[in-house]
């Protein structure tokens, strides 16, 4: 499967208000085919719950018999635990996945410091390129009928001195789901992101709201506000959870609407 098959980019035009995506995204075909599943992860934030919302949607393909993989290409925060490096947010992919392939190709940048990846990846005398990424994502494609890449911090996040998040996202190009975390300030930084993911003609393929604060005041009708101007459907609204898990994330979401989301059971 080539980087550049999964979807065709939208077009986005910016407006007084929020940028309207003119074309729906779809999923592509090769050859009579139907196309691979495969999706971006990003957030509007750290600490919002993309792991959540990454791990449920692999637990939904996983339920529907789909051979799916997760992969968190930069972790930051990595502990040393029998004489190997862990992250949490890697390892909660990886055990929402069917498909296990080797730690150097799901998250092949693995740091130390629970930093800014840049500063992570400094302190580890190391530097975040994407030629690494990319090819251990073509790696886990090959191996698998479902990818689910999730991003780090919010959607621009520094890795080098020239390269960020947002880059690797155009790069792999494959449709964004965004995860908004409820909160104080959410249709700002929603609407920020959304605009950003456009910019870059990436297709805004969904968006999930996670709910954090469970104390929000206003919460419905901060995302009624958000469904008005974010050109994308709204895939769930995940509650307040006090342990949240893939599965019990899975009931709140609906994916159907995903390009190129397969048949699954859900």
């Amino acid at each position: 499967m080539s980087l550049n098959d999964p979807v065709d980019p939208a077009v986005a035009t910016v407006t007084a208000g929020a940028p309207v995506l003119e074309t729906e995204p779809k999923a592509q075909a090769v050859g009579g085919l139907p196309s691979r599943f495969s999706c971006f992860v990003t957030g509007t934030d750290t600490e919002i719950g993309k792991t959540l919302v990454s791990s449920a949607i692999l637990h939904k393909l996983v339920s529907g018999g789909v051979r799916a993989c997760g992969m968190k290409p930069i972790a930051a925060g990595a502990v040393m635990v029998d004489g190997e490096l862990h992250n949490d947010d890697a390892d909660a992919l990886i055990a929402a996945s069917n498909v296990h392939l080797p730690a150097n190709l799901t998250t092949p940048y693995m740091l130390r410091a629970a930093a800014a990846p840049h500063i992570a990846a400094a302190l580890d005398g190391v530097t975040i390129e994407s030629v690494p990424i990319i090819a251990a994502y073509a790696e886990i494609a090959a191996a698998s009928d479902a990818v689910v890449v999730e991003g780090v911090g919010g959607f621009r996040v520094p890795l080098s001195d020239d390269f960020d998040s947002a880059d690797l996202a155009a790069q792999l190009n494959l449709p964004m789901v965004l995860v908004v975390g409820l909160r104080l300030g959410c249709i700002s930084h929603s609407l920020l992101t959304i605009e950003a993911i456009v910019a870059r003609n990436l297709v805004v393929a969904g968006w999930v709201v996670n709910e954090i604060d469970p104390d929000m005041e206003f919460a419905d009708e901060n995302v009624a506000a958000l469904q008005q101007r974010i050109p994308a459907p709204l895939l769930g609204r995940i509650p307040y959870l006090d342990n949240p898990t893939a599965a019990s994330a899975a009931e709140y979401i609906e994916l159907a609407r995903l390009p190129g989301w397969p048949p699954v059971q859900d």
